[in-house]
């Protein structure tokens, strides 16, 4: 008599996918806040500023791979399947972070130093281009037919948790450690913390399993899943409406969140720290309101849910900016980043299961890859160059929002053009088809 193996519970597919997407945000916010201290010690330079420059260009590496990467890995995904992909994905990223937290500085290796920060960057940026695809299938597809926003609402509650912990990470080194000490040995504390992640996601993804509907898939394909070449073919309209629907998530993610402490700071003269303090708390607030929205669209529809906050955001943005520019403060700031931060979470819970149901399951990850890497690399990895541009030519501190409002658009227009997935109360028998 054989015994079939027990499949893995549902909470532990949840973890296994929403790991590895923390740990590359993660090193993403650590490297962001501590670039000035790697500045020094790789990309030495009579000119602080250059060497600065060198640092964020280096940062800035890791966008160029996300397609790559995506492209690569989101096929892998399809052909091996989501559970091989998200392990190899993982190994990379830990590499990657190990890399960082014990490469050698200048001083000791010279121009060798600068180059294993490059190779780092690009492979941080390669993995992560297969992380969100790759992870938000899985999600999808382990989930309940009921609960599928729900589930893929996970995705960006554990980019959130990364965020807060690595800003308060490096809030607490650069807070109990002496300058001496930071650059010294204090600044690779945040990324060796960061690096014991990477064998226990490992651990957790080794014990995962394929998703059923992605196994039932696969036994009712006719032959391998199509290239690249194929996907591009065949899937123009996903793709593009894909690439509207993540436009506005990345820009609102980098303009609100990300660059909103250096705006606040530098053109409104708010003190740093309690910015930092206001954004932790958007952040976490953002953590609470994803799976109530992604949970709603279950019950109400992707479209709605996506539309109304969208909206909502979009009416909001240029008033509050003026509101706050007006007459700056930190209450004014707090009000105004509770307001927007409920709109983009809202955005956020459906958003990962929407971009998912546009591809049918044999092409699903590679799609997703294509549309939300060249969506980040276009409008969200040169957000802090636009806002920055546009400040200096308008002449005015509200001029973030006028990019954040152009991302809106295009959002709204995806928005409308997406398919909407049939709302189920039960599961239904598998199927691989997204239907028009």
């Amino acid at each position: 008599m054989q015994i079939s193996k027990p499949r893995v519970s549902r909470t532990h597919q949840v973890v296994a996918a929403v790991i590895g997407n923390a740990l590359e945000w993660y090193d993403f916010i650590v490297y962001g806040f501590l670039a000035s201290i790697i500045a020094r010690q790789f990309f030495p330079s009579q000119d602080e500023y250059a060497s600065l420059l060198m640092a964020l260009a280096t940062f800035g590496v890791g966008f160029f791979m996300r397609p790559v990467g995506g492209v690569l890995l989101g096929i892998y995904a399809d052909r091996k399947g989501r559970k091989a992909a998200m392990q190899l994905i993982i190994r990379l990223m830990t590499v990657s972070i190990a890399l960082i937290a014990f490469a050698p500085n200048y001083a000791a290796i010279g121009m060798g130093a600068p180059l294993l920060i490059v190779v780092a960057r690009m492979l941080q940026g390669f993995a992560t281009g297969g992380e969100y695809a790759s992870a938000t299938a899985f999600l999808v597809e382990s989930a309940p037919a009921h609960r599928k926003g729900l589930y893929g609402s996970w995705q960006l509650v554990g980019q959130c948790l990364a965020v807060f912990g690595g800003a308060a990470m490096v809030a607490l080194v650069t807070h109990f450690f002496s300058p001496e000490t930071l650059d010294l040995w204090g600044w690779r504390v945040p990324f060796v913390l960061g690096l014991l992640i990477g064998p226990v996601g490992l651990w957790i993804r080794r014990h995962m399993e394929d998703p059923e509907e992605f196994i039932e898939a696969r036994k009712q394909a006719t032959g391998p899943a199509p290239g690249l070449m194929g996907v591009l073919r065949e899937h123009r309209r996903s793709i593009l409406v894909c690439m509207g629907l993540a436009c506005g998530a990345t820009v609102s993610f980098y303009v609100v969140l990300v660059n909103m402490p250096t705006f606040a700071h530098k053109s409104l003269g708010l003190p740093l720290d309690q910015v930092l303090m206001v954004q932790m708390f958007a952040v976490a607030l953002m953590t609470v309101v994803i799976p109530l929205s992604g949970l709603l669209s279950d019950r109400l529809g992707r479209r709605p849910v996506l539309m109304a906050f969208t909206l909502a955001f979009f009416v909001m943005v240029y008033p509050l900016y003026v509101w706050v520019a007006a007459a700056p403060s930190i209450e004014r700031l707090l009000v105004m980043q509770v307001m927007l931060c409920t709109a983009i979470g809202g955005f956020f819970g459906p958003a990962p299961t929407a971009l998912a149901e546009q591809f049918p399951i044999e092409v699903r990850s590679t799609g997703v890859s294509v549309a939300y890497n060249v969506a980040v690399m276009v409008f969200g990895g040169f957000a802090p160059l636009i806002v920055t541009w546009l400040t200096k030519v308008l002449g005015t501190p509200v001029a973030p929002s006028f990019y954040v409002l152009f991302a809106c658009v295009l959002t709204l227009l995806g928005t409308y053009c997406m398919r909407e997935a049939p709302r189920l109360k039960k599961p239904l028998p598998f199927s691989s088809e997204v239907k028009p």
